[in-house]
């Protein structure tokens, strides 16, 4: 078991986050920029939605970033018939003491793998928005406090339409990024085939390879260093003027609100720390724009039936959008 050994200073949170990286690459091959993002959220307190087609190794990279802190893991196959104390959990009366017991549900847990969380209805989906915000649930009336850390991983498919339930503004809102995973470059597709057909029977590969990095007690510290990497007014003000465009531009309905904004600064210091630096750049703000807002936004019916991409009309968006020069 990993002892807390403490992170106190920047440059040892910067040698934690870059062994976490190398060990959760051990097992996810590929993918290099997702776990980086999954990451970054990690460090700024945040939750992701990952979307991607089935088998692209969403389950193990969440398993594989448990175990780099040996954090406890929970998952919950979201269904159309899931009820939201299958999230929870509910009171159940013990029949010996004549009393009610509180039996907590998978959300008590560091991190949280909502799978395919399209296919419950809203008011299931409902029961992640307290724990996600306000990092405590309630049961019967009782709030519980929820573990530290705690992180939910969502996931959807985007092909697959039938029996699935949109999620509502609010509750995409509450995600720091939508992370997007896309099928592996050639090479690295065969580096995988290997890896799981060489010297084991099942077709998934195992984080049992993966070696403790930090424990559980660390990762409060590490999100509190990458709280104080210092931001320049001039970042903090293109981050605003990013989510205040995305507002008036002509090829969104509805742009992002201030969440956005919040979400463009905690994430730009995560990604300033993941490459080795204490201080926010223009480009670390331009670098997580997409994964920050492709959720907060909405495409006219014009520009869809066009074919614009959300992507595609944020990538216009920033290149209007005048960057500092620091």
């Amino acid at each position: 078991m990993t002892e807390s050994s403490g992170v106190n200073s920047p440059t040892e949170a910067m040698d934690r986050i870059q062994r976490m990286r190398q060990e959760i690459a051990r097992v996810v091959v590929g993918q290099q920029g997702v776990i980086d993002q999954v990451l970054m959220a990690l460090l700024a307190s945040g939750h992701v939605l990952v979307e991607g087609v089935p088998g692209l190794g969403k389950t193990l990279l969440v398993k594989a970033l448990a175990q780099c802190f040996q954090g406890q893991f929970g998952r919950i196959q979201f269904t159309p018939d899931l009820m939201p104390s299958d999230v929870t959990g509910h009171a159940l009366y013990d029949m010996k003491t004549e009393q009610f017991k509180i039996r907590k549900g998978p959300a008590f847990c560091n991190l949280l793998l909502a799978d395919e969380i399209n296919r419950a209805p809203a008011k299931t989906q409902a029961a992640l928005l307290e724990v996600m915000q306000e990092r405590q649930i309630t049961i019967e009336g009782k709030p519980f406090p929820a573990l530290s850390p705690f992180m939910v991983l969502a996931t959807q498919n985007p092909i697959e339409q039938e029996g699935t339930y949109p999620l509502p503004e609010a509750e995409l809102d509450r995600f720091m990024l939508k992370v997007l995973i896309d099928y592996p470059e050639e090479a690295e597709e065969q580096a995988l085939v290997k890896q799981v057909t060489t010297g084991q029977v099942q077709d998934t590969l195992s984080v049992a390879a993966i070696t403790p990095v930090v424990a559980a007690a660390d990762i409060p510290r590490l999100q509190a260093v990458t709280a104080e990497i210092q931001v320049d007014a001039a970042v903090f003000d293109y981050a605003v003027r990013i989510a205040r465009a995305s507002r008036q531009w002509h090829s969104f309905a509805h742009g992002a609100g201030p969440r956005a904004s919040i979400a463009l600064i905690r994430t730009a210091r995560a990604a300033a720390l993941l490459d080795g630096r204490q201080f926010v750049t223009p480009d670390d703000v331009k670098s997580v724009a997409l994964p920050v807002m492709r959720h907060r936004v909405a495409l006219t019916a014009e520009m869809e039936i066009e074919g614009l991409r959300t992507d595609q009309a944020l990538q216009q968006l920033l290149q209007e959008v005048e960057a500092p020069r620091l």
